[in-house]
């Protein structure tokens, strides 16, 4: 079985091929990558971490799909890429502090902890999901939105805020949705390709919604809707 994998290395001059190597069958892409580094090419650079699909290192796209290489079994003809809309660092390692810059920004976290909070088994049962995030960046890859504007939040952020605006102990939810109105939680498209690649299953497209919810009810509104205008029939 052959496979490509486009290759890309930062010198002076910077240079991007795409390869292609012969494989065994009965493997997983990362163990595929694995062996090329062993036997064929020491300078393959790639991230993994558990091999078990629970640290989401090992991320990356084949055929235009994000996907965890250890859980992928590669198909004739792959063509395996780094995740994208991140400055590529060598092959398919990228560099992801702009996403995770993301979290700041939205105040992604557990911020004015209440002291007295109860958690009920079904407050931890509505993030469980959320909480599973494994930080893959798979998302944002494949977000269309987070493509033309760099500045949108993005599902990473956006469904990890819905996590602690949904949590009873934090003591400033609206703080949370007032971080999230200015490229964030009114410019997603609501496409869903955040949530078709998720390997974890969370729904960053729904968690969206319920953030809209929530901030409709605190008093904000789309300000996009504005930029339509105003039609009306006269009779």
């Amino acid at each position: 079985m052959k496979i490509k994998i486009r290759r890309y290395h930062a010198t002076r001059v910077p240079s991007e091929v795409v390869q292609e190597w012969e494989i065994g069958e009965d493997m997983t892409l990362l163990e595929a990558l694995t062996w090329i580094r062993e036997k064929k090419d020491p300078t393959l650079t790639f991230r993994s971490g558990c091999r078990s699909s629970v640290c989401g290192s090992c991320a990356v796209r084949v055929n235009g799909k994000e996907v965890l290489a250890c859980g992928y079994r590669p198909k004739e003809g792959d063509l395996v890429e780094p995740l994208r809309f991140a400055p590529v660092v060598k092959d398919l390692v990228v560099d992801q502090k702009g996403a995770f810059e993301t979290l700041e920004r939205a105040k992604a976290w557990l911020e004015v902890p209440k002291s007295d909070a109860l958690v009920t088994p079904e407050d931890e049962k509505r993030t469980e999901l959320q909480s599973d995030c494994i930080l893959c960046h798979a998302c944002y890859s494949a977000c269309p939105v987070y493509e033309t504007d760099p500045q949108f939040l993005g599902p990473f952020a956006l469904t990890r805020d819905w996590r602690y605006v949904a949590d009873p102990r934090e003591g400033d939810p609206m703080g949370k949705i007032e971080a999230i109105q200015h490229k964030g939680v009114w410019d997603c498209t609501l496409c869903g390709e955040c949530t078709a690649v998720c390997p974890q299953g969370i729904d960053p497209k729904n968690d969206i919604l319920m953030l809209r919810t929530k901030s409709t009810q605190a008093g904000f509104s789309d300000p996009n809707m504005g930029q339509f205008g105003s039609f009306g029939l006269d009779f």
